[in-house]
């Protein structure tokens, strides 16, 4: 628990009311209580700030005199909120040392710590501060850099670097194989060799499930600071530049190129070799066949429809190009009509 003085000293703002006030915990308007603070970070919700039993909250300075309770100023409640919680809620680091069942075959900082069932092969290079997870497999010639995690069954190729405080979450696969098949005329395949890395940089977190495969012949790079949501696919020789965020079940396809700060909606679809500018969103369910060149906001999709207005509307999205020709038809006939 920290009092509001204290926590305006280490994250900053402005404080309103009582700086004694103790907090707890973090907690949404409408569930917060005694102890708890709460934070607004839209003024649409501004409404329930009159019921909020909380101790204290998080405001913009728009929103500064919406309440008499205890507050601290910031112009970003969002932020701030995200920062508390970090706080209130640090992350559960198990101890150093290698458990009896891990299978190591390097030496490692005494630092790290090492779970149960775990396998790391000869060549890999393992930072400071390192945590690794019970069933992880690290490959040969890995790199991991100092402060990052491995949660549950994170499976990481052969020469894939991972940067400084970085978060794989549980069943995350990097540097598998990517999807490299020259065809044959009778159509059979003809597997290409992949042979290029995941390149990941420092503070990127990838989500539970998801798989980034290594490069063709070039790395596959995800740059500083990147988010990726859970069960994402990335292909090979993908790049994503610095700050970009993906949400979940989004698939990009190979050799495409995606730039700084870019946020890509969930179950979005990117083809490949194409390039996306920086700052880029990409809305939810959007499939992207050609490239951004500039950046702002995307959308390609339809929004939901009773299956009987679908089926009408689609018969006529099938007629389309014959309505197209009627109407040049058209206009070619009028354009032959003597004005006088």
């Amino acid at each position: 628990m920290l009092r509001l003085d204290e926590l305006v000293a280490r994250l900053g703002g402005d404080l309103l009311g009582d700086p004694a006030v103790i907090v707890r915990r973090v907690a949404t308007l409408d569930q917060a209580g005694e102890g708890d603070l709460a934070f607004l970070a839209n003024r649409k919700y501004a409404s329930r700030l009159g019921d909020c039993q909380a101790s204290a909250v998080i405001v913009a300075p728009d929103a500064r005199e919406l309440t008499t309770l205890p507050r601290i100023v910031t112009a970003d409640p969002y932020v701030y909120f995200a920062r508390v919680a970090q706080l209130f809620s640090p992350p559960d680091n198990p101890p150093a040392g290698l458990h009896q069942t891990a299978v190591v075959d390097v030496s490692v900082p005494a630092s790290v710590s090492i779970g149960p069932g775990s396998t790391i092969e000869a060549g890999a290079r393992i930072g400071e501060n390192v945590v690794i997870g019970p069933g992880c497999h690290v490959g040969r010639d890995v790199v991991i850099g100092d402060g990052s995690r491995l949660h549950a069954a994170v499976t990481i190729y052969h020469g894939c670097v991972i940067g400084r405080d970085c978060v794989l979450h549980a069943g995350a696969v990097i540097g598998a194989d990517g999807f490299g098949f020259a065809r044959e005329r009778d159509g059979s395949w003809v597997k290409i060799p992949q042979t290029g890395r995941v390149v990941i940089g420092d503070d990127v977190e990838v989500g539970a499930n998801t798989t980034i495969d290594r490069g063709a012949l070039d790395d596959t790079v995800i740059g500083n600071g990147v988010k990726l949501d859970n069960q994402i696919q990335i292909a090979h020789n993908v790049r994503i530049g610095d700050k970009t965020a993906v949400a979940g079940c989004v698939g990009i396809a190979g050799s495409t190129t995606i730039g700084a700060r870019c946020m890509i909606g969930g179950q979005a679809g990117i083809i490949g070799h194409l390039v996306i500018a920086d700052d880029v969103v990409v809305s939810a369910g959007t499939l992207v066949t050609k490239s951004i060149r500039r950046a702002g906001v995307y959308t390609g999709n339809l929004p939901v429809q009773s299956h009987l207005d679908w089926v009408k509307n689609f018969a006529h999205l099938r007629h389309l190009d014959d309505m197209a020709a009627r109407i040049r038809a058209l206009e070619q006939r009028l354009d032959k009509i003597d004005p006088a």
